[in-house]
């Protein structure tokens, strides 16, 4: 054993590399689990206890001489410039990077927001942690009214008179447009929106709305019903139909809630629409007086319409998701299938 201690030895002192690849070749044939010093170790639990420590010494020598010898020649390499000469081909291509793609709802939302500016409605956008007046009071929401019961909506401050809460609708935005913009407005109000629900295969607590509202003087029911028919058709395809029953929302009166014909079984009936032929799409309305005079504008003279869509509602429709979870799970392979998907 000592004469191969010294021949190793001498062999780590005259060690030349000239790459970095030669130099990792050397440290496994001297240092890898198989290497020649690892083995003279395992066969040092051999040795006569009385010369374990003449052995124990020279081993300790040869493998700190191998291992400042692989870090002095990795240095001498590196200052060089010829750490990967021999294994590096400048004229290889390179890996390909792979290309993301917009998300479903994003491109949803951008679909959404082309066909109303198609029709001259302007984009606006507003906070997401609001306060409880223009989120409810505003809205014509009565006091007792039950979105305004913690169960249901994530408040902020809680306690006060005007209490800050993350916006239940994107409603809050028509208000502000309300406030502030010259009439006649005519506004779509896309945004991320929080309920205090629980997570399932049909409902989560963070999803996004787009909401519209025009108003102007002499605006019907006929007009809002012409809107969503343009809508639904730029949406969903030339044939598509509408339909409209009646419902309640305190900010519209009449109120509505709108169905469009499945366009995957054109009205047989299907799974998706559940035997029906009508799926529904959306809320809508004309807006109350009392919304109306609530940010200063005169009932008597306008009139207006409001109708409000669930983003992830209209992508489950379009493209025939099954579970609103898959949206904000970040699975590529899920997210891969929209790669495709143009805007109109």
């Amino acid at each position: 054993m000592k004469e191969e201690i010294e021949q190793i030895l001498a062999e780590v002192r005259d060690l030349k590399c000239k790459t970095e690849k030669d130099i990792e070749d050397a440290r496994v044939r001297l240092l890898g689990k198989k290497g020649e010093i690892t083995k003279l170790f395992e066969e040092f639990r051999t040795v006569a206890p009385e010369l374990k420590k003449e052995f124990g010494q020279k081993l300790n020598v040869l493998k700190k001489e191998a291992v400042a010898k692989i870090e002095e020649l990795k240095a001498n390499v590196e200052s060089s410039g010829a750490s990967s000469a021999d294994s590096f081909d400048a004229t290889m291509p390179g890996d390909m990077m792979e290309l993301g793609s917009r998300h479903p709802v994003s491109i949803a939302r951008q679909q959404i927001v082309n066909i109303f500016r198609k029709f001259g409605y302007d984009v606006a956008e507003g906070p997401e942690v609001e306060d409880d007046y223009h989120v409810f009071e505003a809205l014509n929401f009565p006091p007792n009214h039950p979105a305004r019961d913690m169960q249901d909506t994530f408040f902020v401050s809680a306690g006060h008179p005007n209490p800050l809460l993350l916006r239940t609708h994107t409603s809050s935005v028509q208000v502000r447009a309300m406030e502030k913009m010259k009439l006649p407005i005519r506004v779509i109000c896309p945004g991320r929106v929080f309920r205090n629900e629980a997570i399932s295969a049909r409902a989560h607590c963070i999803f996004h709305q787009v909401e519209g509202l025009y108003i102007d003087e002499n605006v019907t029911f006929a007009d809002l019903k012409q809107a969503i028919l343009l809508f639904a058709r730029e949406m969903f395809g030339p044939d598509t139909q509408i339909r409209m029953r009646p419902s309640y929302f305190p900010f519209t009166e009449p109120s509505a809630e709108v169905d469009v014909s499945c366009n995957i079984c054109h009205g047989k009936g299907c799974n998706i629409c559940k035997g029906t032929g009508w799926l529904e799409i959306l809320g809508c309305g004309m807006v109350d007086p009392n919304v109306l005079e609530a940010s200063g504008i005169d009932s008597k003279k306008y009139s207006g319409f409001a109708f409000g869509m669930g983003i992830e509602r209209i992508a489950m429709l379009k493209w025939q998701v099954n579970d609103l979870r898959h949206y904000f799970e970040n699975d590529m392979r899920f997210l891969k299938e929209f790669s495709s998907c143009v805007e109109v």
